[in-house]
């Protein structure tokens, strides 16, 4: 993890299940459907996961993408369209806070991340 320092980690690590605690679905459904977060490097993202039941494997599906900008102490978000592609979410590039990220993933005001 390139996050260099404890608190900020320690930051992440509960907004991540403070978002996953509020998000995820039911647990006799997470067989079908689950959402989970990851980190790597200096971005957090977020995925859904399903079952790929020609492949009899798991499919992760990417979300929603923070990227920490060290130079400018925020987090800038990205969504992932329908190209596959991370797109910058321009209703609000940027945030302060990783929880704040979380909060704008959750209230999904224009309906890029869930739909």
């Amino acid at each position: 993890m390139a996050f260099t320092e404890a608190q900020q980690q320690q930051q992440i690590r509960r907004a991540t299940e403070y978002f996953l605690e509020q998000k995820r679905p039911p647990e006799e459904i997470r067989s079908q459907l689950d959402i989970a977060c990851s980190i790597e490097g200096q971005s957090v993202f977020i995925f859904e996961i399903r079952p790929n039941m020609r492949l009899m494997e798991l499919r992760e599906t990417p979300i929603a993408k923070a990227t920490f900008v060290k130079a400018h102490n925020h987090w800038k978000i990205f969504w992932m369209r329908g190209d596959l592609k991370w797109h910058p979410y321009t209703a609000e590039l940027t945030v302060k806070s990783i929880a704040s990220f979380f909060e704008v993933v959750m209230k999904d005001d224009y309906c890029c991340f869930f739909g």
